[in-house]
């Protein structure tokens, strides 16, 4: 580990053996444990925890009061909004040691979390979905899904840049800033352009 390579605040607590990518920057209070995998270019809120064991790919945005719990791991691109949750144990209780029974939670490239939102552990994200603010996401999540709710359900589709899908009769959509394009078939969608 260089620090010369990341930017971490005074008040940052940086574990032995971390792995943090260059020009990653770590703010205020924030406590990175042991083990973990910080890529480049990421961004790390105040007050927050990165659990031992922790993946984080590149480019991941995690903003203020995020816990992320050993077991979840996170791809390039990710964006986790401020104070939203992770869990790691379905069953947890104070007098039951549940230690290295954590359940792996995957949130795949691109996708983005919405404020207050609680992920319960074992449903990974797929790519670029959008997770709305204060939902509670108890299933997987399909790619470019847009969920909202408690429990979260599916009402709609996003493209790479966030905006909501409008398919046509022959279930193609265009995003309205990239211009990329999307085709919807069998209940999934995939980018074609």
């Amino acid at each position: 580990m260089n620090k010369k390579d990341y930017f971490a605040h005074e008040t940052a607590i940086i574990d032995k053996d971390c792995e943090i990518g260059k020009n990653t920057k770590i703010w205020h209070f924030s406590h990175i444990m042991s083990d973990c995998i910080i890529g480049e270019s990421c961004n790390i809120g105040q007050n927050v925890v990165v659990s031992p064991d922790v993946r984080i790919g590149r480019n991941v945005k995690v903003q203020n009061n995020v816990s992320i719990y050993s077991g979840v791991i996170c791809g390039d691109d990710v964006f986790l909004g401020p104070s939203m949750v992770f869990t790691n144990v379905i069953n947890p209780r104070s007098g039951v040691n549940r230690r290295g029974q954590y359940t792996k939670t995957i949130v795949k490239k691109g996708a983005s979390i919405g404020a207050n939102a609680t992920i319960i552990c074992g449903n990974d994200i797929g790519e670029y979905a959008l997770i709305g603010a204060g939902a509670v996401v108890t299933k997987p999540i399909k790619p470019y899904a847009l969920v909202v709710g408690n429990p979260a359900k599916q009402i709609g589709w996003v493209g790479e840049f966030g905006h909501r899908l409008k398919f046509n009769k022959d279930n193609i959509a265009v995003c309205p800033e990239s211009k990329q394009q999307y085709i919807l078939k069998l209940n999934n969608v995939e980018r074609i352009k």
